[in-house]
């Protein structure tokens, strides 16, 4: 029976934790501290915000000696500013055998880099193949109450991919594989700048024409990106992308679209983000692509404007009007995209 070490008591961290111990899987959940540890134990409804129990099988614990013992895999789950952090701290416990499966979404600040990127310049390189990411439509609440859901796990080669899917599939929850882990990746980051607008877009009370434009217009953003980036945009149009975006723009449960319906009621960043018991990695992701996509001159109206929200004192208001009330040119045209070249017909 597989041994799983799971890395970050967020959520979703604990949310996958259950869902492979009710698989009869023995998990370990690291716990930064013996008192976290306690308390995760004791009152799991102080972080998932419903009640839960644990399995059985699953054990939570702050020794990281007793939580890699053994272990054929081990789940980064953390926020996407901690990762390099997390695995300066258990690379030692690596192993050749050990299954890598990075489930944070986002992007690093200092660096612009992926989280699979990070975790290859944090280990030693033979281990490097072993590297899967986890993305997809996946509301931790809703995986925990048994509701369906999906996703994608990727790595470049289909055997690795298989072997984590064989792993991470449950009733319920649906686990496609695929080769593009950069697209893969980039969905499941580039999907919460759209959704801080989607929040926006709601707060303003916008209506539901203006929010599917911004958010088809926010998904052509993310292919043009992540085609630049080396990404296939079928990937975006999948799971990870056009999957990702839908329930975080539409549901209550997105961290992303509170953030900006939040921010529709005059209140600050920081008030916001301080009262929130988990991280929402927009904020982050959309400082990192907006200084990539100034590296690439590439041009990226949505960020930017987002970006001016967060990180410029202007306010949802003016930007939105701006977003919505422009003039466009061919859908797929934009300052340095190749969008439109590579999608447009050719004349006979």
């Amino acid at each position: 029976m597989p041994k799983i070490t799971v890395i970050g008591t967020t959520s979703w961290g604990i949310t996958l934790a259950i869902l492979l111990a009710k698989k009869k899987y023995e998990v370990y959940l690291w716990a930064r501290t013996q008192k976290e540890a306690d308390e995760l134990s004791e009152k799991p409804k102080t972080v998932l915000a419903t009640n839960v129990s644990y399995p059985d099988e699953l054990t939570i614990t702050a020794s990281l000696e007793e939580a890699f013992e053994n272990s054929d895999t081990v789940i980064l789950a953390v926020p996407s500013q901690t990762m390099r952090q997390n695995v300066r701290i258990i690379r030692d416990f690596l192993t050749p055998k050990i299954l890598i499966i990075n489930a944070a979404k986002g992007l690093e600040i200092e660096s612009n880099k992926r989280m699979s990127e990070v975790i290859e310049e944090e280990i030693n390189p033979a281990l490097h193949p072993n590297i899967c990411v986890l993305s997809g439509p996946n509301l931790a609440g809703e995986v925990l109450q048994g509701l369906p859901a999906s996703a994608v796990v990727a790595n470049a080669d289909e055997a690795i991919a298989k072997r984590a899917q064989e792993l991470l599939a449950a009733p319920n929850f649906s686990v496609y594989t695929n080769s593009d882990v950069i697209g893969v990746e980039l969905g499941g980051a580039l999907k919460n700048i759209v959704a801080l607008g989607a929040g926006m877009v709601d707060g303003l009370g916008y209506g539901d024409n203006a929010k599917a434009a911004f958010i088809t217009r926010g998904l052509t953003e993310m292919a043009a990106i992540g085609f630049a980036l080396g990404a296939s945009p079928l990937t975006l149009s999948g799971l990870t992308g056009l999957g990702d975006l839908i329930a975080t723009c539409a549901s209550p449960l997105s961290r992303n679209h509170y953030v900006g319906v939040e921010l529709t009621k005059g209140r600050s960043l920081k008030q916001i983000t301080s009262s929130m018991n988990n991280v929402a990695e927009g904020v982050t992701t959309t400082y990192a692509v907006w200084h990539l996509a100034r590296k690439l001159n590439l041009g990226m109206p949505i960020t930017e404007k987002i970006y001016a929200v967060l990180y410029e004192k202007r306010t949802p208001q003016e930007v939105m009007a701006e977003i919505l009330g422009s003039s466009g040119k061919h859908e797929l045209a934009g300052r340095k995209w190749q969008l439109f070249s590579m999608f447009r017909h050719k004349k006979q």
